[in-house]
């Protein structure tokens, strides 16, 4: 059983640090986008009355907000794990 939980640690593990990476890499790339869209803009340079780069955050901010959720606040793994330890109280029935 000990085993089993050291793979669940390493596994949520895995997901912390992805989701870090992920937010690393959207707020380094929405730094470079926003600074073209800085530089090169005109006075009418927007869509449906945002800068374009807005929209980019906008999609790209919803995934990283999945993301975070399945790294942090996911009790998926947890309801698995308390059924596996209901199961195997039962077995010995």
């Amino acid at each position: 059983m000990e085993e089993e939980k050291d793979k669940f640690l390493w596994k949520l593990a895995k997901k912390r640090v992805a989701f870090r990476r992920h937010l690393f890499t959207y707020l380094l790339i929405n730094l470079v986008v926003w600074l073209v869209w800085f530089f090169t803009k005109d006075q009418n340079y927007t869509y449906m009355g945002l800068p374009w780069p807005a929209w980019m955050s906008f999609g790209w901010g919803i995934g990283l907000a999945f993301n975070y959720y399945d790294a942090y606040y996911s009790t998926q793994d947890y309801a698995v794990e308390r059924e596996y330890q209901k199961l195997t109280r039962n077995k010995n029935l």
